[in-house]
């Protein structure tokens, strides 16, 4: 069995967050959860997480300072932004994917995460045949 993957979970909206640490324990993922930004930065130091999923409005830290606090830490990191404001480029953001807020199904967003994960694993590594010479320089 592969191992699980690890996500974290921000969401002043304390039902909002739990229906999605619901959403995405059924679909055999760890998540942790945290309504503020500070809180969920000092878990992400901890090490541990695969992927980050962030409210953009929140007091305190917002989602996208989350996102490039955590992406100054660790650039590979996935990060998924959710808003209830319909344009993502009103706000800065380093996040890899944008979702307005009641504008997606949640299949679109696990979809989503299930794609950022892979990216980041990056593609099976190939076995080199032995007869075909290694090659260095560009391509």
């Amino acid at each position: 069995m592969k191992p699980k993957r690890t996500i974290l979970c921000v969401d002043d909206n304390e039902q909002t967050l739990s229906h999605r640490k619901i959403m995405l324990e059924t679909r055999g993922y760890r998540v942790a959860s945290f309504t503020r930004g500070a809180e969920a930065l000092e878990r992400f130091k901890l090490g541990g997480i695969d992927l980050v999923v962030t409210d953009l409005a929140m007091p305190g830290m917002d989602g996208a300072q989350l996102v490039a606090s955590i992406k100054a830490l660790s650039p590979h990191t996935p990060a998924i932004l959710i808003s209830s404001k319909t344009r993502a480029h009103d706000h800065e953001s380093q996040a890899d994917v944008f979702f307005a807020r009641g504008m997606y199904a949640p299949a679109d967003l696990l979809e989503r995460i299930r794609l950022l994960l892979i990216r980041k694993r990056g593609p099976k590594r190939m076995l080199r045949p032995s007869h075909m010479p290694h090659q260095v320089g560009a391509a």
